[in-house]
């Protein structure tokens, strides 16, 4: 890959598990005064090359709105030069048959959540997901990865996002090695334009909210069908955030 721009851009690979904040995340790092964010630019390659696009919502029109060559928008992500700081939300699993090499070109998030509390909200729009589907056990691949070669990673658990955003947005921006701005705190209810054409399907708690939403603890059980794959989930979970 031609590296183009990468020494004059700080980039932000942020890989989250599904039905995360990693919505809430992009839409606080877009209100920064230097930053330019991307919603999930791998998710047509994920669609594409991965039995996926018989279940995800929307998948032709994704398909149809986006590049789905994976190693293309990989290219892109690093060619884009036109804001000092670019976020890329991502989820680690739309990173299927990838080369890796790209990750030391910039900052690494692993954003991650409670299994308990992803699976029972994540079986509402799947109702049958694969440990692929998870991503978790992805996390932990690339965690591990960039731990062995000395690639900057962060793990960052939801929760505590949740029960104290200033103070763990701080402790991200000291990760990326820029300044936090208040702004990150809050923003206006409604889409954004950066959102992909999948919001209407994933984003509606995002949409009617104005800054992160008070932790609550969830009560729901997962379904006694998905009990060994909550059993690898959490074990995996617990490697992330031990």
């Amino acid at each position: 890959m031609d590296n183009k721009g990468v020494d004059e851009v700080k980039r932000i690979f942020l890989w989250s598990c599904p039905r995360n904040i990693s919505t809430a995340l992009m839409y606080s790092f877009a209100q920064r005064s230097d930053t330019a964010v991307v919603d999930e630019p791998l998710y047509g390659h994920y669609l594409h090359q991965t039995s996926a696009k018989t279940y995800h919502p929307g998948a032709d029109e994704i398909l149809n709105s986006m590049e789905t060559d994976g190693r293309k928008v990989l290219q892109s992500m690093l060619e884009r030069e036109d804001k000092p700081v670019i976020f890329y939300k991502n989820m680690t699993h739309h990173l299927e048959g990838l080369p890796l090499e790209f990750l030391d070109k910039g900052y690494n998030l692993l954003l991650t959540r409670d299994p308990k509390e992803m699976i029972t909200s994540f079986t509402k729009i799947i109702p049958n997901p694969s440990l692929k589907d998870t991503g978790y056990e992805d996390q932990v691949y690339l965690y591990r990865h960039c731990r062995r070669l000395g690639i900057p990673v962060k793990v960052v658990d939801t929760q505590e996002i949740l029960l104290n955003p200033e103070k763990r947005l701080r402790e991200i921006c000291d990760f990326l090695k820029i300044p936090f701005e208040k702004a990150m705190l809050s923003w206006k209810p409604g889409s954004i334009p950066e959102d992909g054409v999948w919001a209407k399907y994933w984003y509606k708690n995002v949409h009617q909210s104005r800054g992160f939403q008070p932790y609550k603890a969830k009560k729901e059980e997962v379904p006694s069908g998905l009990s060994d794959l909550f059993a690898i989930c959490e074990r995996h979970y617990k490697e992330l955030t031990s």
